[in-house]
């Protein structure tokens, strides 16, 4: 359930007795190939729909996505943005997670949209399949990242 154009927006969702992928990798290590692609198939129509909604997630991140019996499920909507609203980050706020963030959430977080989630998607396949985030052997994508205008 959505109330975007609410004020303030909200949305519900329903509760998952499931892990997250964070603590399946840590107890499990990395995952196969197969699961891997399941996985990026689930995500990939979870974002496709969060998109169709009007929304960018702007945190996706592996703690983020649950397991479920019946596919993954993207959690935390605390950070996400309705595209179509002004954007509230302020000058020199940044929102999400260092280690999974598009190089713009850095150089341009008002501007950030439904391709910063696409970004993620991938450093969160990384993580399932590899056991190690994309930015882990820089110590952090402040390393790699653009400079800010």
């Amino acid at each position: 359930m959505l109330g975007a154009d609410a004020d303030p927006p909200w949305m519900a969702t329903q509760y998952f007795d499931a892990p997250t992928l964070s603590e399946r990798v840590r107890k499990n290590g990395a995952s196969d190939g197969d699961v891997v692609w399941r996985l990026g198939r689930g995500l990939t129509e979870a974002l496709r729909d969060i998109h169709r909604a009007g929304l960018v997630h702007r945190d996706l991140k592996p703690s983020n996505v649950l397991l479920t019996e019946d596919g993954p499920r993207v959690i935390d909507f605390n950070v996400a943005r309705v595209l179509s609203a002004e954007p509230l980050t302020r000058t020199g706020k940044v929102l999400g997670t260092a280690s999974f963030m598009a190089p713009e959430q850095l150089s341009m977080p008002r501007d950030v949209g439904a391709a910063a989630d696409v970004f993620a998607l991938g450093g969160v396949l990384t993580y399932a399949a590899t056991g190690w985030g994309p930015f882990d052997a820089t110590g952090s994508i402040f390393a790699v990242a653009p400079p800010t205008p």
